[in-house]
Protein backbone atom coordinates (compact mmCIF):
# COMPACT_ATOMS: atom_id res chain seq x y z
CA UNK A 1 0.00 0.00 0.00
CA UNK A 2 1.43 3.37 -1.01
CA UNK A 3 1.37 6.44 1.21
CA UNK A 4 -1.53 8.10 -0.66
CA UNK A 5 -3.68 4.99 -0.27
CA UNK A 6 -2.77 4.86 3.42
CA UNK A 7 -3.88 8.47 3.91
CA UNK A 8 -7.11 7.82 2.01
CA UNK A 9 -7.94 4.81 4.17
CA UNK A 10 -6.97 6.75 7.28
CA UNK A 11 -9.41 9.55 6.37
CA UNK A 12 -12.14 6.96 5.84
CA UNK A 13 -11.31 5.38 9.20
CA UNK A 14 -11.44 8.74 10.99
CA UNK A 15 -14.80 9.62 9.41
CA UNK A 16 -16.26 6.22 10.34
CA UNK A 17 -14.76 6.49 13.82
CA UNK A 18 -16.31 9.91 14.33
CA UNK A 19 -19.74 8.38 13.67
CA UNK A 20 -19.12 5.56 16.14
CA UNK A 21 -17.94 8.13 18.69
CA UNK A 22 -21.04 10.32 18.27
CA UNK A 23 -23.34 7.39 18.86
CA UNK A 24 -21.18 5.93 21.66
CA UNK A 25 -21.42 9.14 23.67
CA UNK A 26 -25.15 8.59 24.13
CA UNK A 27 -24.52 5.10 25.52
CA UNK A 28 -21.83 6.29 27.88
CA UNK A 29 -23.78 9.31 29.21
CA UNK A 30 -26.81 7.21 30.14
CA UNK A 31 -24.67 4.44 31.63
CA UNK A 32 -22.61 6.93 33.60
CA UNK A 33 -25.74 8.20 35.37
CA UNK A 34 -28.13 5.22 35.55
CA UNK A 35 -25.80 2.24 34.95
CA UNK A 36 -28.16 1.39 32.08
CA UNK A 37 -27.15 0.14 28.63
CA UNK A 38 -29.80 1.85 26.52
CA UNK A 39 -30.12 -0.65 23.68
CA UNK A 40 -32.79 1.54 22.07
CA UNK A 41 -30.08 4.12 21.38
CA UNK A 42 -29.17 2.61 18.00
CA UNK A 43 -32.79 2.88 16.90
CA UNK A 44 -32.74 6.62 17.60
CA UNK A 45 -29.97 6.71 14.98
CA UNK A 46 -32.47 5.22 12.54
CA UNK A 47 -35.21 7.62 13.61
CA UNK A 48 -33.04 10.68 13.09
CA UNK A 49 -32.12 9.65 9.56
CA UNK A 50 -35.76 8.94 8.64
CA UNK A 51 -37.04 12.26 9.99
CA UNK A 52 -34.34 14.05 8.00
CA UNK A 53 -35.21 12.00 4.90
CA UNK A 54 -38.93 12.79 5.05
CA UNK A 55 -38.25 16.41 5.92
CA UNK A 56 -36.47 16.79 2.58
CA UNK A 57 -38.36 14.28 0.41
CA UNK A 58 -41.95 14.79 1.61
CA UNK A 59 -42.09 18.26 3.14
CA UNK A 60 -39.58 19.80 0.69
CA UNK A 61 -37.58 21.42 3.46
CA UNK A 62 -34.02 22.53 2.67
CA UNK A 63 -31.40 20.23 4.17
CA UNK A 64 -30.12 22.95 6.51
CA UNK A 65 -33.60 23.08 8.10
CA UNK A 66 -34.56 19.39 7.87
CA UNK A 67 -31.40 18.10 9.56
CA UNK A 68 -31.62 20.27 12.73
CA UNK A 69 -35.38 19.59 12.88
CA UNK A 70 -34.68 15.83 12.80
CA UNK A 71 -32.24 16.24 15.70
CA UNK A 72 -34.85 18.15 17.74
CA UNK A 73 -37.59 15.60 17.01
CA UNK A 74 -35.33 12.69 17.98
CA UNK A 75 -34.29 14.48 21.17
CA UNK A 76 -37.98 14.82 22.01
CA UNK A 77 -38.55 11.11 21.39
CA UNK A 78 -35.61 10.36 23.69
CA UNK A 79 -37.31 12.34 26.45
CA UNK A 80 -40.59 10.46 25.89
CA UNK A 81 -38.78 7.11 26.11
CA UNK A 82 -37.04 8.08 29.34
CA UNK A 83 -40.22 9.43 30.96
CA UNK A 84 -42.49 6.56 29.92
CA UNK A 85 -40.27 3.45 29.87
CA UNK A 86 -37.28 4.08 32.15
CA UNK A 87 -38.31 6.52 34.87
CA UNK A 88 -41.03 4.24 36.37
CA UNK A 89 -38.46 1.42 36.68
CA UNK A 90 -35.62 3.44 38.18
CA UNK A 91 -36.04 2.02 41.68
CA UNK A 92 -36.41 -1.56 40.47
CA UNK A 93 -33.52 -4.02 39.92
CA UNK A 94 -31.28 -3.19 36.95
CA UNK A 95 -32.50 -6.25 35.03
CA UNK A 96 -35.92 -4.57 34.75
CA UNK A 97 -34.38 -1.49 33.14
CA UNK A 98 -32.32 -3.67 30.82
CA UNK A 99 -35.42 -5.61 29.74
CA UNK A 100 -37.30 -2.35 29.15
CA UNK A 101 -34.44 -1.06 26.97
CA UNK A 102 -34.53 -4.21 24.82
CA UNK A 103 -38.34 -3.94 24.55
CA UNK A 104 -38.16 -0.27 23.50
CA UNK A 105 -35.56 -1.18 20.88
CA UNK A 106 -37.79 -3.86 19.34
CA UNK A 107 -40.77 -1.51 19.54
CA UNK A 108 -38.98 1.26 17.62
CA UNK A 109 -37.70 -1.17 14.99
CA UNK A 110 -41.13 -2.68 14.36
CA UNK A 111 -42.85 0.71 14.39
CA UNK A 112 -40.27 1.77 11.83
CA UNK A 113 -41.18 -1.15 9.59
CA UNK A 114 -44.91 -0.40 9.93
CA UNK A 115 -44.65 3.39 9.47
CA UNK A 116 -41.73 3.74 7.05
CA UNK A 117 -41.98 0.39 5.28
CA UNK A 118 -39.39 -2.35 5.16
CA UNK A 119 -37.96 -1.42 1.76
CA UNK A 120 -34.68 0.54 1.91
CA UNK A 121 -34.81 4.16 0.77
CA UNK A 122 -32.12 6.20 -0.93
CA UNK A 123 -30.95 9.10 1.21
CA UNK A 124 -30.17 12.06 -1.04
CA UNK A 125 -27.04 13.94 -0.05
CA UNK A 126 -26.76 17.70 -0.64
CA UNK A 127 -24.93 18.26 -3.93
CA UNK A 128 -21.91 19.95 -2.35
CA UNK A 129 -21.21 16.78 -0.35
CA UNK A 130 -20.66 14.74 -3.53
CA UNK A 131 -17.70 16.67 -4.87
CA UNK A 132 -14.30 15.00 -5.29
CA UNK A 133 -11.45 16.71 -3.48
CA UNK A 134 -7.76 16.22 -4.21
CA UNK A 135 -5.65 16.93 -1.15
CA UNK A 136 -1.94 16.29 -1.63
CA UNK A 137 -2.56 13.48 -4.09
CA UNK A 138 -5.28 11.93 -1.96
CA UNK A 139 -8.73 11.87 -3.57
CA UNK A 140 -11.63 11.93 -1.11
CA UNK A 141 -15.33 12.71 -1.42
CA UNK A 142 -16.26 16.05 0.13
CA UNK A 143 -18.60 14.47 2.68
CA UNK A 144 -15.61 12.84 4.43
CA UNK A 145 -14.08 16.06 5.84
CA UNK A 146 -17.58 17.45 6.43
CA UNK A 147 -18.46 14.46 8.63
CA UNK A 148 -15.20 14.74 10.56
CA UNK A 149 -15.49 18.50 11.10
CA UNK A 150 -19.16 18.28 12.08
CA UNK A 151 -18.42 15.54 14.60
CA UNK A 152 -15.52 17.51 16.10
CA UNK A 153 -17.71 20.61 16.43
CA UNK A 154 -20.40 18.56 18.19
CA UNK A 155 -17.79 17.04 20.49
CA UNK A 156 -16.54 20.50 21.38
CA UNK A 157 -20.06 21.76 22.13
CA UNK A 158 -20.76 18.70 24.27
CA UNK A 159 -17.59 19.22 26.30
CA UNK A 160 -18.58 22.85 26.84
CA UNK A 161 -21.97 21.71 28.15
CA UNK A 162 -20.46 19.06 30.42
CA UNK A 163 -17.63 21.15 31.88
CA UNK A 164 -18.87 24.75 31.61
CA UNK A 165 -22.56 24.64 32.56
CA UNK A 166 -24.48 23.91 35.76
CA UNK A 167 -26.40 21.11 34.03
CA UNK A 168 -23.12 19.52 33.00
CA UNK A 169 -21.77 19.83 36.53
CA UNK A 170 -24.93 18.16 37.83
CA UNK A 171 -24.58 15.35 35.28
CA UNK A 172 -21.04 14.69 36.46
CA UNK A 173 -22.22 14.72 40.08
CA UNK A 174 -25.03 12.27 39.29
CA UNK A 175 -22.54 9.90 37.69
CA UNK A 176 -20.78 9.67 41.06
CA UNK A 177 -23.77 9.44 43.40
CA UNK A 178 -27.41 10.12 42.49
CA UNK A 179 -28.72 10.07 46.05
CA UNK A 180 -26.12 12.46 47.46
CA UNK A 181 -26.60 14.83 44.50
CA UNK A 182 -30.35 14.88 45.10
CA UNK A 183 -29.81 15.65 48.79
CA UNK A 184 -27.79 18.71 47.75
CA UNK A 185 -30.83 20.23 46.05
CA UNK A 186 -30.27 19.10 42.46
CA UNK A 187 -33.41 18.10 40.54
CA UNK A 188 -32.15 14.67 39.49
CA UNK A 189 -35.21 13.96 37.32
CA UNK A 190 -34.56 16.99 35.14
CA UNK A 191 -30.85 16.24 34.83
CA UNK A 192 -31.50 12.62 33.82
CA UNK A 193 -34.04 13.84 31.27
CA UNK A 194 -31.49 16.37 29.98
CA UNK A 195 -28.88 13.62 29.59
CA UNK A 196 -31.32 11.49 27.58
CA UNK A 197 -32.23 14.47 25.43
CA UNK A 198 -28.58 15.27 24.76
CA UNK A 199 -27.69 11.67 24.00
CA UNK A 200 -30.68 11.27 21.67
CA UNK A 201 -29.76 14.47 19.82
CA UNK A 202 -26.23 13.16 19.26
CA UNK A 203 -27.67 9.83 18.09
CA UNK A 204 -29.80 11.68 15.53
CA UNK A 205 -26.80 13.69 14.35
CA UNK A 206 -24.86 10.45 14.04
CA UNK A 207 -27.75 8.89 12.10
CA UNK A 208 -27.90 11.76 9.62
CA UNK A 209 -24.14 11.69 9.09
CA UNK A 210 -24.29 7.89 8.75
CA UNK A 211 -26.96 8.25 6.04
CA UNK A 212 -24.78 10.82 4.28
CA UNK A 213 -21.82 8.43 4.28
CA UNK A 214 -23.90 5.31 3.49
CA UNK A 215 -26.90 6.78 1.59
CA UNK A 216 -29.43 4.02 2.10
CA UNK A 217 -31.75 3.87 5.10
CA UNK A 218 -34.00 1.13 6.46
CA UNK A 219 -35.80 0.50 9.78
CA UNK A 220 -33.04 -1.84 11.01
CA UNK A 221 -30.14 0.39 10.00
CA UNK A 222 -29.42 1.43 13.59
CA UNK A 223 -28.71 -2.10 14.85
CA UNK A 224 -25.15 -2.50 13.59
CA UNK A 225 -23.99 1.11 14.24
CA UNK A 226 -25.55 0.82 17.70
CA UNK A 227 -23.65 -2.38 18.48
CA UNK A 228 -20.39 -0.94 17.12
CA UNK A 229 -20.88 2.23 19.16
CA UNK A 230 -21.48 0.12 22.26
CA UNK A 231 -18.17 -1.65 21.59
CA UNK A 232 -16.52 1.76 21.15
CA UNK A 233 -17.96 2.94 24.47
CA UNK A 234 -16.64 -0.16 26.27
CA UNK A 235 -13.30 0.20 24.49
CA UNK A 236 -12.88 3.78 25.68
CA UNK A 237 -14.30 3.12 29.15
CA UNK A 238 -18.08 3.16 29.39
CA UNK A 239 -19.27 6.03 31.53
CA UNK A 240 -16.42 8.27 30.32
CA UNK A 241 -17.30 10.73 27.53
CA UNK A 242 -13.69 11.29 26.51
CA UNK A 243 -13.16 7.54 26.45
CA UNK A 244 -16.18 7.08 24.17
CA UNK A 245 -14.68 9.57 21.71
CA UNK A 246 -11.30 7.82 21.75
CA UNK A 247 -12.89 4.38 21.51
CA UNK A 248 -15.03 5.42 18.54
CA UNK A 249 -12.11 6.81 16.57
CA UNK A 250 -9.91 3.81 17.38
CA UNK A 251 -12.58 1.30 16.36
CA UNK A 252 -13.28 3.09 13.08
CA UNK A 253 -9.61 3.36 12.15
CA UNK A 254 -8.83 -0.26 13.10
CA UNK A 255 -11.86 -1.54 11.18
CA UNK A 256 -10.91 0.29 7.97
CA UNK A 257 -7.18 -0.44 8.23
CA UNK A 258 -7.71 -4.18 8.71
CA UNK A 259 -9.73 -4.28 5.49
CA UNK A 260 -7.15 -2.07 3.72
CA UNK A 261 -4.14 -4.21 4.69
CA UNK A 262 -5.93 -7.55 4.47
CA UNK A 263 -8.65 -7.19 1.78
CA UNK A 264 -9.28 -10.93 1.81
CA UNK A 265 -10.66 -10.48 5.35
CA UNK A 266 -13.15 -7.75 4.40
CA UNK A 267 -16.06 -10.10 5.00
CA UNK A 268 -14.98 -10.46 8.63
CA UNK A 269 -14.75 -6.76 9.52
CA UNK A 270 -17.68 -6.99 11.94
CA UNK A 271 -16.18 -10.07 13.55
CA UNK A 272 -13.00 -8.11 14.33
CA UNK A 273 -15.04 -5.55 16.27
CA UNK A 274 -16.58 -8.28 18.43
CA UNK A 275 -13.17 -9.91 18.89
CA UNK A 276 -11.84 -6.58 20.16
CA UNK A 277 -14.72 -6.45 22.66
CA UNK A 278 -14.01 -9.98 23.94
CA UNK A 279 -10.27 -9.33 24.32
CA UNK A 280 -10.96 -6.04 26.05
CA UNK A 281 -13.31 -7.62 28.55
CA UNK A 282 -10.72 -10.31 29.24
CA UNK A 283 -7.66 -8.10 29.70
CA UNK A 284 -8.95 -4.58 30.50
CA UNK A 285 -12.66 -4.66 31.34
CA UNK A 286 -12.70 -0.99 32.41
CA UNK A 287 -11.56 0.18 28.97
CA UNK A 288 -8.89 2.73 28.08
CA UNK A 289 -10.12 5.54 30.34
CA UNK A 290 -12.65 3.74 32.52
CA UNK A 291 -12.55 3.47 36.28
CA UNK A 292 -13.62 0.62 38.49
CA UNK A 293 -17.02 1.57 39.89
CA UNK A 294 -19.29 -0.18 42.36
CA UNK A 295 -22.40 -1.62 40.75
CA UNK A 296 -25.64 0.04 41.84
CA UNK A 297 -28.43 -2.28 42.90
Amino acid sequence: MNFEAFLQNLSNGISLGSLYALIAIGYTMVYGILRLINFAHGDLVMLGSYVAFYGVAMFMLPWWLAFPLAILVTAGVGIVIERSAYKPLRDFPRINLFTAAVAVSFLLENLGIVIFGGRPKAFERPAFMDQMLNLGGVSIVSYTPIIIITALVLFGLLLLVIYRTKAGMAMRALSKDIEATGLMGVNTDKIIMFAFMLGSALAAAGGILWAIKFPQINPLMGVMPGLKAFIAAVLGGIGNVGGAMIGGFLLGIVEIMIVAFFPELSGYRDAFAYAILILLLLFRPTGIMGEVQAEKV
